[in-house]
């Protein structure tokens, strides 16, 4: 039973580490992604490298990391809530629903998507406030500030549920068709190729994993299709959540509003997939480092 306990507490710290790690890669290009989606004045005439190389010049190298402090805040709880959900979820649908393979997988995935990303809403909507701002202009002084100032001047708790309904509505897919894919890929190439891509659970030699550059490559796959099919409910979210801050917030206040008026205003290539390309280059790395290391903790900590 003791060992029983721990799991939960065990899995968590994985989810939690693997996440970590993964955004930490790649949080230069989440700051980017974000002063681009929401078309930022000061850099708004430029494109994903030149604004990579303008906001180190304009705000200094720490600048590439603005929000990251908020964003690991959130993504330790995110990444373990999601990865335990997850298992849990699987559990159940398949004791209590008895649906099995794939289906099970898509479900279990995009429920464990939700119930993370409502659990940490609050935090991600600070964090974006955070790394939209430019030096120089600044109107949240830190993570505390922020926080204090949505609550008292948005609406109270409600202020930080903005965008809330995009999130959702594009988690179900996104996570669902991750984990869909990854565990797709995983279980073909260890049925089809188990010598040449698998190799023996350090933990449990009973169990197959994949070769670690396998694992890197079927979690980045899935990242990118699950990118491309979420990616304009993606941008919907991040203008409601800068709502207050953009000149034009009045005409983003519900899902649908924001994603015609961008669609109007800047079309379908500049405007709801705009940083599309960086998001590849972000979601790849991103993906694959969360997939390695959690499957790595797994064995790390006994969980396989």
């Amino acid at each position: 039973a003791a060992r029983r306990d721990f799991y939960w507490l065990r899995s968590f710290i994985a989810g939690g580490i693997a996440g970590c790690c993964a955004k930490t890669t790649t949080a230069p290009l989440d700051r980017v992604k974000i002063l681009l989606q929401a078309h930022n004045h000061h850099y708004k005439h430029l494109g994903v490298f030149s604004t990579l190389c303008a906001v180190p010049k304009k705000e200094g190298y720490l600048g590439l990391y603005k929000g990251n402090g908020a964003m690991m805040i959130r993504i330790f709880p995110y990444g373990a809530i999601q990865f335990m959900a997850f298992d849990q979820y699987k559990k159940v649908i398949k004791k209590q629903l008895g649906i099995s393979g794939h289906v099970h997988r898509l479900m279990a995935g995009s429920m464990a998507g939700i119930t993370a990303v409502i659990c940490t809403y609050p935090l991600d909507m600070v964090r974006v406030r955070l790394a939209f701002q430019v030096k120089g202009e600044h109107k949240y002084m830190g993570i505390i500030h922020a926080f204090k100032m949505i609550y008292t001047k948005e609406g109270g708790f409600s202020g930080f549920y903005r965008g809330l309904m995009p999130t959702v509505v594009g988690m179900a897919p996104y996570a669902g068709f991750s984990f869909f894919t990854f565990g797709t890929l995983k279980s073909i190439g260890l049925a089809q190729a188990p010598n040449l891509l698998g190799r023996p659970s350090l933990d449990n030699p009973d169990v197959l994993v994949l070769k670690t550059h396998v694992n890197l490559l079927c979690g980045g796959i899935a990242g990118a299709i699950a990118q491309t099919i979420s990616y304009p409910l993606d941008v919907t979210r991040r203008r409601m959540q800068l709502g207050a801050v953009l000149p034009d917030s009045e005409k983003c206040l519900t899902m649908v509003q924001t994603l015609k008026y961008v669609y109007q205003q800047h079309g379908i290539r500049r405007g709801l997939y705009r940083g599309l390309s960086l998001n590849y280059i972000r979601c790849i790395p991103s993906q694959a480092v969360a997939f390695t290391t959690y499957e790595l903790m797994k064995q790390v900590l006994h969980l396989n």
